[in-house]
């Protein structure tokens, strides 16, 4: 006994079979599309390297994803022990969020601020409350994208050289959201 299938069940088989047959062609073009490119960079990964001399070069210090989270943890802890909401971010020296932490309880706008106070501090070598005064005399440093001149943001050295930057945002005032972030950064000491 043969079954005939209704046209909607004859649609929708043809069009998985064209759809199979589609993807098919297409994933046989794209992979011989391809080809080429993967030719051209083995030519170039083939071509010997520079290398570059001892004073052609720099090296760095930088914080370990731990100690960025042992700074981070003490700056909550010191803001929750007197009954505060804070986020606080730590950024590498080169203003890249190593990591940012969000306190129960904090408002939505302190993410962004942490991080951008953390920025600030680090690319400044300076407390972020120092710079603040900067504004004076030099008002358009507020308009250096990423940047945030209220207290609360901290560098972190090494050698007097800035390695990173701890960013505290939510308590009521830039003063005790810079507290927090010296506690974080004192941690580290």
């Amino acid at each position: 006994m043969k079954k005939t299938l209704s046209r909607r069940a004859r649609l929708a088989t043809g069009g998985a079979v064209l759809a199979a047959v589609a993807a098919g062609t297409f994933g046989t073009v794209a992979a011989n599309a391809s080809a080429p490119e993967a030719a051209q960079d083995s030519a170039v990964a083939a071509a010997p390297a520079a290398a570059a001399g001892k004073r052609d070069t720099t090296t760095s210090t930088h914080l370990t994803i731990d100690a960025a989270t042992e700074a981070a943890r003490a700056a909550l802890k010191a803001a929750e022990k007197e009954g505060q909401r804070v986020t606080v971010a730590v950024v590498d020296r080169n203003g890249n969020t190593i990591l940012t932490m969000r306190g129960d309880g904090a408002g939505p706008q302190s993410y962004e601020s942490a991080e951008k106070k953390a920025y600030t501090a680090v690319s400044w070598n300076a407390p972020t409350s120092e710079l603040e005064g900067r504004l004076e005399n030099a008002p358009n440093l507020k308009d250096i994208p990423g940047t945030l001149f209220l207290g609360g943001g901290v560098p972190v050295t090494a050698d007097k050289a800035p390695i990173a930057g701890i960013g505290v945002a939510g308590a009521p005032s830039g003063t005790l959201d810079e507290k927090f972030a010296r506690a974080g950064a004192a941690e580290l000491n």
